[in-house]
């Protein structure tokens, strides 16, 4: 399973009602419902990823999330889950608001561009940083929303939502004391758990 992924199936109880956003080939899902007992619904706009799901035998349905989630009753699900999708929806705060009108605790993970190597490129070059991590231009990213750590943490804190968790990790999803102490710094991506207040 991918890191990411791995890291976040320790925040996901045994049996929990789970809503994947943006769930990509269903490899989340299909190891939660194997080994966890989960069960749920990925949501995938692209047609050969939803298939991948399919195969699976991942529950999938083809949906915009900047669309909402409007066919979804408040409190359906225990956990909703975004990998790698805020910064590429049109209107975070509004996907952030109904992923917890669904679900009881969200687990959000994000690219931090507020990490040293992002402002070095930037005032090194005069230029929008591309590297393995990033490896889009300005003109052709799918990132439309550049957010760091304390962006993010602002948005919770406006929305007096409440940080369960927090991991600053590096592109490998390992984590160390130093990505604890100066997380906005030294994180490459974050990974949040958090919930209405």
């Amino acid at each position: 399973m991918r890191a990411d992924l791995e890291i976040i199936q320790h925040w996901i109880p045994a049996g929990s009602r789970v809503l994947d956003l943006g769930c990509g080939n269903g490899e989340l899902l299909a190891w939660l419902r194997e080994h966890k007992q989960v069960s749920g619904y990925g949501l995938e706009i692209d047609p050969d990823n939803i298939a991948h799901c399919i195969e699976r035998g991942v529950n999938v349905i083809q949906q915009d999330l900047d669309q909402g989630l409007g066919n979804f009753a408040s409190d359906s699900f225990d956990v909703v889950v975004m990998t790698q999708a805020l910064q590429a929806v049109h209107y975070p705060d509004r996907i952030l608001d109904e992923m917890l009108r669904v679900g009881k605790t969200c687990i959000i993970t994000f690219p931090n561009f507020g990490h040293w190597r992002c402002r070095w490129y930037l005032a090194s070059k005069g230029r929008m940083p591309v590297s393995d991590f990033l490896p889009y231009t300005w003109y052709n990213t799918p990132n439309i929303h550049f957010c760091t750590f304390k962006d993010f943490e602002a948005l919770c804190h406006q929305r007096q939502l409440r940080v369960l968790d927090r991991l600053a990790v590096d592109r490998q999803h390992r984590h160390s004391t130093a990505s604890r102490l100066w997380p906005n710094l030294l994180g490459e991506i974050g990974i949040y758990r958090i919930s209405r207040v």
